[in-house]
């Protein structure tokens, strides 16, 4: 038997990218940067003391830090177990989306539509089309903002008006947020859908669904049902070549959305990180030979990134870590698990973007030997996929 668990920890970059700099990034290290608060007892709010990642340091997770950055990063300093190295990307922008479909085998040479960090961000005349077109009173936002904070500043005028909630971020991206309840779950889909539709010929990669519950700020929060309405990939990517091969691509959290559902057999959603790691353990029992399990777990970027939360993403990390025994006792002769990262988003650096930086590749089974991977590329962990599943070109 013979299947692939890629497995994405959505922001979780270490440091060192040559091109920092264009993007304002040069230092940030997502990683280093929370070992060295927790070392500092910086990060004490949930949890306490150094970052202790042991399963993940030990299959090389130190190691890629310092590789990556020349920097020791506290507490992680095991000799790897596994294969281990960093990847550097080439595509553009320094998004969720670029990113995944990098390592999946196809860079993205030409740069998204972004939008200004001005009030009103998006052009007037294409609000007015979607305000036409979905029937909507008018919307709220219309600004560069965090997710989070947007529903608590316009939670409670979007009930009262049915107005939307629409903004952006350094991603190229328009989201809408809009109460399950009150707006309606299927109206948002539409609206999105409609939003789509709009903004893809500017080249906007995604159109993002972002539903929420709750009555008063401090009380919103954001529910499992979001939905992104993704450009597809223009070209092949690995997933494309499992299913050509015979095998199917299981799809866990937002992999599906990022890829428009090209090359996806079939998806797996769950309401948070913890209910998608159980997804991946069952598909451990259920994936057959030739098959990849794709996942992203996003929380690392959405709660803890963006939100500049040090402690909350050291909690996230040592959680993962604790549950990684699971899936590696899990793996069957001839499977190989890859972890790795789309991008950084340095919850210490300033703003609320992501970061320019290399990630960690992790990589283990049952079968695979220990060895340094070195420095190499986004693309190389399509063609580790490839190779490791005997696909032809």
């Amino acid at each position: 038997m013979t299947r692939v668990f890629l497995c994405v920890l959505d922001s979780v970059g270490c440091g060192g990218a040559p091109d920092a700099s264009a993007y304002g990034d040069h230092g940030a290290n997502t990683l280093l940067h929370i070992a060295e608060a927790c070392a500092r007892g910086e990060a004490e709010a949930g949890r306490t003391g150094a970052l202790e990642l042991p399963n993940l340091d030990g299959l090389g997770l130190g190691a890629a830090i310092k590789l990556a950055s020349g920097n020791v990063a506290p507490g992680l300093t095991a000799l790897p177990k596994a294969q281990w190295g960093v990847a550097e990307e080439i595509s553009l922008g320094k998004d969720t989306q670029s990113g995944h479909w990098e390592l999946a085998g196809l860079p993205v040479t030409r740069d998204w539509h972004y939008f200004p960090k001005t009030v009103p961000a998006f052009p007037e005349d294409l609000m007015e089309q979607l305000i036409d077109r979905a029937n909507l009173p008018g919307t709220l936002a219309n600004v560069h903002a965090s997710g989070t904070e947007v529903i608590d500043t316009f939670g409670l005028q979007h009930i009262e008006s049915a107005k939307p909630i629409v903004y952006t971020s350094a991603d190229s991206v328009v989201q809408i947020a809009a109460h399950e309840h009150h707006f309606g779950l299927q109206r948002l889909l539409e609206t999105c859908r409609i939003a789509a539709e709009i903004f893809h010929p500017l080249n906007v990669g995604r159109v993002i669904a972002r539903p929420f519950v709750g009555e008063t700020p401090g009380t919103f929060s954001r529910t499992a049902n979001r939905r992104d309405f993704a450009i597809a990939p223009p070209d092949s990517t690995i997933c494309d070549r499992v299913i050509a091969a015979g095998g199917a691509v299981h799809a866990v959290g937002k992999i599906g959305d990022i890829f428009a559902m090209k090359g996806i057999t079939d998806v797996s959603k769950g309401k948070d990180d913890m209910a998608l790691f159980d997804h991946v353990l069952d598909w451990c029992d259920r994936a057959r030979s030739g098959d990849l399990v794709f996942a992203n777990f996003v929380e690392f970027d959405s709660l803890w990134g963006h939100r500049r939360d040090v402690s909350g993403y050291a909690r996230a990390l040592e959680t993962f870590d604790t549950r990684l025994p699971q899936l590696l006792a899990k793996l069957r002769p001839g499977d190989l698990l890859i972890i790795t990262a789309d991008h950084g988003n340095d919850p210490t650096w300033p703003g609320t973007d992501h970061t320019r930086e290399r990630v960690p590749v992790l990589a283990t089974g049952p079968h695979v030997p220990p060895k340094a991977l070195g420095q190499i590329a986004f693309t190389d962990i399509a063609k580790m996929v490839a190779t490791h599943l005997d696909l032809r070109d």
